[in-house]
């Protein structure tokens, strides 16, 4: 069977989607694939989003933003987008999700911890409705 595959889209995809996968594969493993891309990729993850993961063990230092492909979005079972409105692509049979969260960009770490734990909610949640498993 192959493994489900998640894919976490943001603007700059330097934020929000990189917790949200950072989450995603701390809390699932290799049980399933973790993808994140953005729209408008910037140059490098958001530093005060990576101390805020750090702080919870998870390190995403070495993730890279990445533009958001159609192959990539295609080839998705399920698509979460943070704010990237209409230029996400939209594909039948897909699940979507739009989950509105603060953009850490420019924010401190006290609310970049915020969307961190809000990120790590709504991930347990999708683990919850879906058949990926928790580790």
């Amino acid at each position: 069977m192959n493994k489900p595959s998640v894919l976490f889209v943001c603007v700059h995809n330097a934020g929000r989607s990189q917790m949200a996968a950072g989450w995603l594969r701390h809390l699932a493993g290799d049980t399933v694939e973790v993808r994140s891309a953005g729209s408008e990729p910037a140059d490098q993850v958001n530093p005060v989003a990576v101390e805020a993961m750090r702080e919870v063990g998870i390190d995403i230092t070495a993730n890279t933003p990445r533009l958001l492909d159609y192959t990539t979005a295609e080839s998705s079972d399920v698509l979460i987008t943070m704010g990237c409105g209409d230029v996400c692509p939209v594909f039948p049979g897909k699940r979507y999700l739009d989950w509105q969260l603060d953009d850490p960009a420019g924010q401190d770490i006290h609310a970049v911890r915020l969307i961190r734990d809000e990120i790590r909610t709504r991930v347990e949640q999708l683990l919850a409705e879906t058949s990926i498993t928790i580790r």
